[in-house]
């Protein structure tokens, strides 16, 4: 058993069972504490979502979208910086997410090669402006 302490705690939310299955794997191997859910109900109705340090949550999925789930996320003052991840992007997609508070957009099917320095720096965005 480690005696390392647990990383930040990271929520990933993802329709896709494979995708929540490699960024959990991805994210645990860089150190991160991971919960998963396949939709953004199943992280509303989680009590313990406010212990996040950060969302990574993918922008298209059935019901509610990232945007708006990051929306909500706030409506309930959840203050954890927010990644929205695509494989469908727009035009706009930045520009709506801004709106909604999110800084940070990640193209799938690349994240390995940026999710967890993306999360690293955005976690540390919120320290620094005090959250």
């Amino acid at each position: 058993m480690s005696s390392m302490s647990p990383g930040p705690i990271i929520y990933v939310v993802d329709d896709d069972t494979d995708v929540l299955g490699s960024l959990r794997f991805l994210l645990e191997t860089d150190g991160f504490d991971v919960r998963t859910f396949r939709s953004g109900l199943a992280l509303l109705n989680a009590s313990a979502a406010i212990e996040a340090a950060c969302f990574v949550i993918d922008h298209k999925m059935p019901a509610m979208s990232g945007i708006d789930l990051a929306n909500r996320l706030r409506d309930r003052h959840f203050t954890a910086p927010v990644i929205l991840i695509t494989g469908y992007p727009d035009e706009n997609i930045e520009e709506k997410a801004a709106v909604a508070g999110i800084r940070h957009v990640l193209l799938k099917p690349h994240l390995e090669e940026s999710l967890a320095n993306r999360i690293r720096g955005a976690i540390q965005e919120s320290l620094d402006s005090g959250r």
